[in-house]
């Protein structure tokens, strides 16, 4: 099981880190690239854009770090489960309210859920 929650969480931790960092560096090109999401060159939404990548960013980090010190892995799973399921969540609400949107979001709210449930799983076992 050990190895289990090591795995979870260092893919968990990569995505977020790989995924922040991409965004926060250039927002731009990693929302096209990443979602199919033409972004503005507006200050505004590029300020918003980078500040939700940094939250991802040192999430990743955060959760990473729960598979160096064992006593921060249930943390670990915490933090990792709150951004899968909340991004996951926000997306669903979306979905109910605004439509469907594209095939590469679609296909990132199934890795969130999936990355989310993951999280919880290995959470539920440190529990126990």
């Amino acid at each position: 099981m050990e190895i289990f929650k090591i795995v979870i969480l260092s893919l968990s931790g990569l995505m977020l880190v790989f995924v922040g960092a991409m965004r926060l560096s250039n927002p731009i090109k990693a929302y096209v690239k990443n979602s199919g999401i033409t972004l503005e060159n507006n200050v505004n939404l590029l300020n918003e854009m980078r500040g939700v990548s940094a939250v991802m960013l040192c999430g990743g980090i955060l959760t990473l770090l729960g598979t160096l010190f064992s006593s921060f892995t249930f943390t670990s799973f915490v933090i990792a489960a709150l951004i899968f399921l909340g991004f996951a969540i926000g997306r669903l609400a979306s979905i109910a309210v605004d439509g469907k949107p594209n095939k590469q979001i679609t296909q990132g709210i199934w890795f969130e859920l999936v990355l989310g449930a993951a999280n919880i799983f290995g959470l539920v076992n440190t529990m126990v």
